[in-house]
């Protein structure tokens, strides 16, 4: 039976005119995984998750490991034996049962799948019972296949905070062609409630650096289910999360955001439907945040 969408969702599909096409798509979002889609995590190498720190700030934060590290032990349930790397607020934002979502990417395959629903760490091990199951289109994914892993010296890793974005951070920004969106409906009183954790792509500069504290994301034609901003919509606080793949270096943003309808605006961001804007609050910058080593191969063609 699919899930339903809740209503921030609901109320962005009308305003951007896809309700029809939403419901349509509705029937993809599963509450179980099929046996395909359990043989796909145990193949893959990371997942970026989305949890919720005790003030309300959300986080989006990626874990790695060996083929295998991922596991479906069930239907609705998978276990991910990973730590958070040093600094991460994921550690302490799932010590006890709280929503979560994650993200489970093949780059090079350019597939992805979504779970959204609770979870825990307990004994280092995150596990996540799933309330909704559901895969991607290949859209502005940059196809990337792993070659191996870094070479770091033990002790070297560390997590600096900071509330402003520093020049680094901002040429960091500049180059990125990926992005990872964590949002949160905090209603707990339906199954289409709760955390969501989403890819986001294009070419590189795809994301403005507006100033130190701001952020301009361009919001391109998706799939129209428009979980990321359905959740904004009823929430705006966000976590985003930057993955340097040639120096391993991760940067974490929490703040709030808000979406920009207005169409002159977005066309002066390439290929932009709309424009979700983002205000920081806290980030967390590990220069050893993502030991996996990673070849580029090329940009989606889907890209503006």
């Amino acid at each position: 039976m699919a899930m339903k969408y809740h209503a921030g969702e609901i109320a962005v599909q009308r305003k951007a005119g896809v309700r029809r096409q939403a419901d349509r798509l509705a029937a993809g979002i599963r509450g179980v995984m099929s046996p395909d889609r359990a043989e796909y995590v145990v193949e893959q190498r990371f997942a970026v998750l989305g949890t919720v720190d005790r003030r309300g700030y959300v986080w989006a934060s990626v874990v790695t490991g060996k083929a295998g590290f991922i596991q479906a032990l069930d239907e609705r349930t998978i276990r991910i034996a990973a730590a958070p790397a040093a600094g991460d607020p994921l550690a302490e934002n799932l010590a006890r049962a709280g929503h979560a979502a994650v993200i489970v990417p093949d780059l090079a395959l350019r597939r992805r799948l979504r779970l959204n629903g609770t979870g825990r760490i307990a004994g280092g091990i995150i596990e996540i019972r799933a309330e909704q199951i559901y895969g991607n289109c290949s859209h502005y994914i940059q196809s990337r296949a792993p070659v191996g892993e870094r070479q770091w010296k033990t002790g070297d890793a560390g997590a600096v905070r900071a509330s402003e974005l520093s020049s680094e951070h901002q040429r960091l920004i500049a180059s990125a062609d990926t992005l990872f969106i964590a949002t949160d409906d905090p209603d707990t009183g339906a199954p289409e409630s709760g955390a969501d954790v989403s890819h986001r792509g294009g070419n590189p500069g795809f994301v403005r650096a507006v100033s130190s504290r701001r952020l301009a994301i361009p919001d391109y034609a998706g799939n129209n289910m428009f979980n990321t901003l359905g959740n904004i919509a009823v929430n705006p606080r966000v976590g985003l999360l930057f993955i340097s793949f040639e120096s391993g270096r991760t940067l974490q943003l929490s703040g709030r955001a808000a979406i920009d309808w207005d169409k002159a605006r977005a066309a002066t961001l390439a290929g932009a439907a709309r424009i979700i804007d983002f205000e920081l609050d806290e980030t967390v910058d590990n220069t050893h945040g993502f030991p996996l080593l990673y070849e580029f191969h090329e940009y989606s063609h889907f890209n503006p």
